[in-house]
């Protein structure tokens, strides 16, 4: 099969052997979603063969957000990649940045395509990217993930194409690629409704960087999520009852604001429950990963439309978009990150963000990304990008994990990605904590009061009452005591009862 373009069309091996060690290698897509799969898993084999004969082989990745298997994780368990940013959640690249193998750069994903276009990571060596289509004068139609290609494909000395025919060539019908000038040459972003298109349907690029084509035919790998569980319902049931009360009250307008959704099944439940009750006005989406149970809603009518920067959709799913595309073809807006995430438009548009943590306390600090403060789970993602800068800020995670042993609220986070500045909202299935306005104390004490779980509340409240007086009142000697239980006894509370809280 020809690419009917004047570029070279190379295997995946051959596109591997033109990037160099050390090399920075920039990736397409955003989640699995439009990540290349060909080239990077040539890489990994290269890399293996290498290490086998005694020669160092390792390159510094830099994508939109997490890529797929045939990405980070071949790479990973390669050993291939010594240099990780700006975001993670593959499984081997977490091992190798927990043992201190890999130099993981955790960034908010607006700031990416500015750093790139500053020289402050130095100049990408290669891109990768993923599209249905290259012209001979440069234009790229990409695909289900748009993250920071349009920025890579104009910075990156040389460019390998993989071109994947399983994608249908309607998605540049969705696509809408605008990107910002460098400062201070920025005008302000003329959106104004998540719908508005602004840019073009194609990426460009320098048609003389282009190094070769890869032919490819691979899904993205797509995984759907388990339906919400008991607890993810109660959470969204909450969620819920305090937006229809702030309709009620003036604070939100009659007719929503638009609603930006992290990934997981509690945000995923969060939407549904929005999105079916009679209550509630139909809303759009802004936001930065659409997910199967987006495209449902959209579908069914709760949900007007959508802007964000990848289709991150089970394989069944996309496959579905593609055989239904009239009916979302004006519905779904497909970003740059930059746009998708841009925290000026948060602002302008009034989003209201839902996003999930690991760990909440008790005077609102909360944490994304790590385990016991040490161990990384994955990035922070586009959290920040919109938490910061929303209408409402809302951060939700269950009271209790591994069946009681762990509170999620603790008295102090043993690491911060968000702080009580920009945390408005705190929900657990226990309940829903209104921070605004209150001060440390007695938001300490709605935290506990609404969101800890009754095992762990006496607790926390006696933490309060015992620590030295002060604007912020902590005792630095316990702060991190139920931390530390756990790791010496595998209980935040050793003697707590945990039949209470059911099978584990």
């Amino acid at each position: 099969m020809t690419t009917g373009t004047p570029f070279p069309e190379l295997t995946a091996e051959e596109a591997a052997e033109l990037i160099p060690p050390d090399a920075l290698l920039a990736v397409s897509g955003f989640t699995p979603a439009g990540s290349p799969k060909a080239v990077p898993r040539a890489l990994a084999q290269r890399a293996r063969a290498l290490h086998e004969s005694g020669q160092p082989f390792r390159i510094r990745l830099l994508s939109g957000a997490s890529t797929g298997e045939a990405c980070d994780d071949e790479l990973g368990k390669a050993e291939a990649v010594s240099w990780r940013a700006p975001y993670l959640t593959s499984a081997p690249l977490r091992k190798l940045a927990n043992t201190g193998k890999l130099d993981f750069v955790d960034m908010h994903l607006s700031h990416v395509s500015q750093v790139v276009l500053e020289g402050f990571l130095g100049p990408i060596d290669v891109a990768v990217v993923e599209a249905t289509e290259i012209t001979p004068d440069g234009k790229v139609y990409l695909t289900t993930g748009i993250g920071n290609a349009p920025t890579f494909l104009q910075y990156a000395d040389k460019v390998i194409i993989e071109l994947n025919a399983r994608h249908s060539p309607r998605l540049r019908e969705m696509t809408d690629i605008f990107m910002l000038p460098p400062p201070p040459n920025r005008r302000p972003i003329p959106i104004h409704d998540p719908l508005d298109k602004i840019g073009t349907p194609h990426a460009l690029v320098d048609p003389k960087k282009v190094i070769g084509i890869v032919q490819n035919d691979e899904s993205d790998g797509g995984r759907g999520f388990a339906p919400p569980d008991e607890t993810s319902r109660r959470i969204a049931a909450h969620v819920s009852q305090f937006l229809l009360d702030e309709m009620a009250v003036g604070r939100i307008p009659s007719g929503f604001l638009p609603l930006q959704s992290g990934v997981g099944n509690v945000c995923n439940a969060v939407l549904a429950g929005l999105a079916e009750s009679s209550d509630f006005p139909k809303f759009k989406v802004f936001t930065e990963v659409l997910q199967d149970a987006m495209l449902d809603l959209i579908s069914a009518g709760g949900v007007l439309g959508a802007s964000t920067c990848s289709l991150t959709l089970s394989d069944e799913k996309l496959s579905w978009l593609y055989d239904h595309f009239d009916e979302f073809a004006d519905r779904i807006v497909l970003r740059p990150q930059e746009i998708s995430n841009n925290p000026g438009l948060a602002r302008r548009l009034g989003v209201i963000a839902t996003n999930t943590a690991i760990e909440v306390d008790i005077y609102g600090h909360a944490n994304s990304t790590h385990f016991f403060g040490t161990q990384v789970m994955n990035g922070l993602g586009g959290s920040g990008d919109f938490e910061r800068n929303a209408f409402l800020s809302i951060f939700m995670c269950p009271s209790v994990a591994k069946g009681g042993k762990i509170s999620t609220i603790v008295p102090m986070c043993s690491h911060v990605d968000h702080s009580e500045h920009s945390v408005q909202i705190i929900v657990t299935e226990q309940g829903l904590a209104d921070l605004r306005g209150l001060a440390p104390i007695p938001r300490a004490k709605k935290i506990i009061d609404h969101c800890a779980h009754p095992a762990f509340r006496d607790y926390l409240h006696h933490y309060i009452e015992s620590s030295p007086q002060g604007h912020i009142r902590h005792n630095l000697q316990r702060c991190f005591e139920l931390h530390t239980n756990f790791l010496e006894h595998g209980a935040m509370l050793p003697d707590l009862d945990l039949s209470q809280f059911g099978p584990r």
